[in-house]
């Protein structure tokens, strides 16, 4: 389907042929219609599936313009996601005179509410900020029709889920919820049980999380092999832009140090940077001035980098859904991507559930690892069947009695 043929206003429409939006994404098409009607919704779907325009289309499009009030209001977890929001928002909304903005903290709160007290149609906010501003500002939510709770399970990741029941409580008034989640855990199926009327619930491609166009490649190391294992992988498959995953702060600046002597075009990113360094970083990768990002899962949510072509994982992702958020910064909206996985005997456990989980096809670099080897064991310490294992001492024999 495409966006001409849908009932828009002129001025949406000139704004989304602008920017190169010409036909609508499977979601998009799923959840245009309930949107557009006021109905509650739940919608899943696989990472870089279009999410973020399936909802800002509509919602820009409901706009009354008559009024100078927030009528969306729309909560995310981090900054990060908070600006790209309040971007593609702005860019589909660029022909019109419809006024997005971001809230979040860290960013000096006099001027937000400045901003806020000279109109704003659309706020996108993280919780902690929205709450101060509630407190201590003029801003009301009296005029605000659609509520969006979006990366739902992130919320509940981040111990924010308070935070969220405090916001919806603020809204005493008849409004549209829309719950984004890439999963359901059991605490979002209970808020959205407790908050949503008769939500329709759009499922798409939940047999297959990971997208289609997406390699998953995978080696095993030895810990002290692997930087050898990644710089020989960078050099042999050259990414247009990368993004290469550490578990700590410690471990990305770490191999900062070491790959900045390597090649050129390479920096860090992690959550103890002041936020405009972060969102220099952001900015300027986003522009290919940057083409190797070591980063911790501060990058791996809902962010929408187009040119990378490679996600690295160098520390193993500490659960599945932290491989899946990973892994889905490449491979967007049908472009092709890979993503390469270090792992070691020990991971295999995880390995297994993660493969399991997103039901992936997985690309051995190497010889498949042995599932059935018990982690962090070796077959030699293991022994051979029906023997004792070798690294045993024998029994001393007590001393001889003296006769």
């Amino acid at each position: 389907m495409k966006f001409e043929d849908l009932d828009l206003k002129p001025e949406l429409l000139a704004g989304l042929k602008d920017i190169g939006y010409t036909e609508l994404t499977p979601i998009q098409e799923q959840t245009f219609a309930h949107i557009l009607s006021g109905r509650d919704m739940i919608a899943m779907a696989e990472t870089g599936s279009g999410k973020t325009a399936a909802c800002g289309v509509p919602l820009v499009q409901n706009v009354d313009m008559s009024i100078t009030a927030v009528q969306v209001l729309v909560l995310v977890p981090t900054r990060e996601l908070a600006l790209q929001y309040v971007r593609e928002i702005s860019n589909i909304a660029r022909k019109t005179k419809i006024a997005a903005f971001a809230v979040y903290g860290g960013y000096a709160i006099d001027i937000q509410k400045s901003k806020l007290e000279h109109g704003v149609h659309i706020l996108v906010a993280t919780p902690g900020r929205l709450i101060d501003l509630l407190y201590n500002s003029r801003l009301r939510l009296s005029e605000v029709r659609t509520f969006v709770l979006d990366e739902a399970d992130e919320m509940l990741n981040m111990g924010f889920i308070d935070d969220v029941e405090f916001v919806i409580s603020c809204l005493v008034h008849e409004h549209q919820t829309l719950l984004f989640s890439a999963t359901m855990p059991r605490e979002i199926k209970a808020l959205a049980a407790k908050h949503l009327k008769d939500p329709v619930t759009i499922e798409l491609n939940l047999a297959q999380i990971a997208p289609s166009s997406l390699e998953h490649h995978f080696q095993m190391v030895k810990i002290h092999h692997r930087f050898e294992m990644l710089t020989e992988y960078i050099r042999q498959e050259d990414p247009t832009q990368a993004i290469i995953f550490c578990n700590s702060r410690r471990n990305v600046e770490k191999l900062h140090d070491q790959l900045r002597k390597e090649f050129k075009s390479v920096d860090s990113i992690h959550g103890g940077l002041e936020q405009s360094r972060r969102t220099s970083l952001f900015n300027r990768f986003r522009k290919k001035d940057i083409r190797l990002m070591i980063a911790t899962d501060v990058a791996s949510r809902g962010l929408d980098f187009s040119h990378v072509t490679s996600v690295i994982n160098y520390d193993f992702p500490t659960h599945a859904e932290a491989y899946t958020h990973r892994t889905g910064r490449t491979a967007r909206m049908g472009r092709k991507g890979v993503a390469m996985t270090f792992f070691t005997n020990a991971n295999l456990r995880d390995l297994r559930q993660i493969l399991r989980m997103n039901h992936i096809q997985p690309v051995w670099r190497g010889p498949a690892p042995d599932f059935d080897r018990p982690a962090g064991r070796s077959s030699a310490q293991r022994g051979a069947p029906g023997r004792k294992p070798s690294h045993r001492r024998p029994r001393r024999r007590p001393p001889a009695k003296k006769t």
